[in-house]
């Protein structure tokens, strides 16, 4: 009897009269009022079920099952009232979204039965919130797990883009901020569908021809069909898709959609992706905010003055560093130094947080290529 229920009335005989025709079926635990009762679900929680007595003191029942939905929504709701209007049940059902409505006095074995069934309905809600749970860490795990050992470099940078975005959650208001660091992280998951000659010339800045481009173009595109393969992507997929387009409307997608009809979070990944780029090439973080302001209508006022205030200038000088072989590299550690092959070919930028496929991937670069040592990380 792990799954405890909570019964709320103000008589303490009702409430002595459920422990003891229910107590050897069930973990009841009891409160006189909805304050008590709001304390006990925030302390003590979770309640698989509560069962809330219609007229209470202070806050009536219906007030009391809305508060506990919006506290604990897994929670199953039943109300008990002596009142059987219409209007009463109306409220409850659309207020307070009940699982069930029972009439007192309630026989303890009506009451019993109602428990029973609110209990597999708890077991249902809870296993499929955990299902689903599993499902979009581990399709995510999996994805960037591909995305680092396919693409290392562009793997790196969406690492870059998903702590950026990271600190600038708060400062913007972003209650989902999962949501944005997701699409942070997943941003360049299309790349993996790129080809290698095409991935090459990209990299070395080498001139690509007008199909070339538009396979490139459709990269946010491609990411926002893969991510709607997974329940609950949704609005990270939107992101996605937008993470270009310029706060005029002008980029990709080419639609009417402009200024605040631009998800937020793409247009936090447009900022952060243009910043990101231009720090790999060498450029200084505060001279490229101070050259952005300079771009009218390309980037969201709130979130380019968002950056200024959290991430500011340069900060790597502050970050105590530590040399270690590549061999020495453990998973969570993160690169105050790109690694590249002794050729001079760059394998992951700085920046990146070392992955255990990211490793696999080193040494085989260390196999045949061999790997310029040592690298930097931060302590």
């Amino acid at each position: 009897m792990n799954e405890k229920i909570l019964c709320v009335d103000d008589d303490p005989n009702v409430l002595a009269g459920f422990q003891r025709n229910l107590r050897r079926r069930f973990c009841l635990e009891t409160a006189l009022n909805a304050e008590d009762s709001l304390n006990l679900l925030g302390r003590q929680g979770p309640y698989a079920a509560v069962v809330v007595d219609m007229h209470l003191p202070g806050m009536d029942g219906i007030q009391l099952l809305s508060k506990i939905r919006q506290q604990a929504p897994e929670t199953v709701r039943i109300m008990l009232t002596g009142n059987a209007d219409q209007r009463v049940a109306v409220d409850a059902v659309n207020r307070g979204h009940i699982f069930r409505f029972l009439n007192k006095p309630c026989p303890p074995e009506t009451l019993a039965l109602a428990l029973e069934a609110a209990l597999e309905q708890y077991r249902l809600i809870t296993a499929e919130k955990e299902l689903l749970e599993k499902t979009l860490s581990g399709s995510v795990k999996m994805l960037t797990d591909i995305l680092s050992m396919v693409e290392p470099q562009i793997f790196g940078r969406a690492q870059m883009l998903r702590e950026y975005a990271r600190k600038l959650a708060a400062p913007l208001g972003i209650a989902a901020s999962w949501e944005l660091e997701v699409a942070a992280l997943l941003s360049h998951i299309a790349y993996v569908t790129i080809p290698a000659t095409i991935m090459q010339k990209e990299r070395t800045g080498a001139a690509l021809s007008p199909p070339e481009k538009q396979v490139l173009a459709r990269i946010p595109e491609i990411g926002q069909k893969l991510l709607l393969n997974i329940p609950r992507l949704e609005a990270v997929a939107r992101i996605v898709l937008y993470q270009t387009k310029y706060y005029d409307g002008s980029g990709f997608p080419h639609d009417a959609v402009a200024g605040d009809q631009i998800p937020l979070g793409a247009r936090v990944l447009r900022v952060l992706s243009d910043l990101i780029k231009q720090e790999i090439e060498g450029s200084h973080r505060g001279e490229i905010l101070d050259q952005m302001r300079r771009r009218p209508g390309a980037y969201d006022p709130k979130v380019l003055d968002a950056a200024v205030a959290t991430l500011g200038q340069d900060s790597e000088s502050a970050k105590s560093s530590q040399a270690i072989l590549a061999r020495e590299l453990a998973p969570g550690q993160v690169l105050l130094s790109p690694v590249a092959t002794n050729d001079g070919v760059l394998i992951v930028p700085a920046g990146t947080e070392v992955s255990q496929m990211l490793i696999e991937k080193l040494k085989n670069f260390a196999a045949f290529s061999g790997i310029k040592e040592p690298i930097y990380v931060m302590k």
